[in-house]
């Protein structure tokens, strides 16, 4: 039943589903609680508002469940993008958790389930670059922004078949 709810409605926050329309006389641009986000589909109009939701969530279970800065950034978890999907993650999954009567009881207890590999997930992905207040960029090669890279990549042949130390 929550899957024909989320498939009517357009499912994805973010991705416009042709023809659907809110119940509620709202536009196609209405979400279900809980449907997936894919930040970069967001539509404009949509955007603040889901933004507004998602930090005033972060920012309240951030405080609830005590974090420190070793488990999340506090002045910068917003920039990773690592960081921002797993706590998208979690926060749709949390809506679904709590959100939704026709779940199972065990909803909740999956969810903290999946809070707790997801924080700690957190802390491995910026590996606590910014706990002395800012911001600080992981020093890291961004890979698919060079062609010549890629280029080198695809000469080279398919992976595993060229010459090593396996291959002597």
């Amino acid at each position: 039943m929550r899957l024909a709810r989320l498939d009517n409605a357009g499912a994805v926050r973010g991705a416009s589903k042709k023809g659907a329309s809110g119940e509620d006389g709202g536009s196609d641009s209405a979400r279900v609680p809980a449907a997936p986000i894919t930040w970069h589909k967001v539509q404009e109009a949509e955007r603040e508002a889901l933004c507004g939701e998602f930090t005033a969530w972060v920012i309240r279970v951030a405080d609830m469940y005590e974090l420190t800065n070793e488990q999340l950034p506090h002045a910068c978890w917003w920039e990773p993008g690592a960081v921002v999907a797993e706590l998208t993650a979690l926060w749709t999954g949390w809506e679904s958790a709590y959100g939704n009567e026709e779940d199972a009881a065990a909803g909740p207890y999956l969810w903290h389930d999946a809070w707790s590999r997801g924080i700690e997930r957190i802390g491995r992905m910026w590996l606590g670059e910014c706990t002395n207040g800012y911001h600080q960029q992981k020093s890291r090669t961004v890979w698919g922004t060079d062609p010549a890279y890629r280029k080198k990549i695809t000469e080279a042949g398919p992976p595993g078949v060229g010459v090593g130390p396996q291959r002597e």
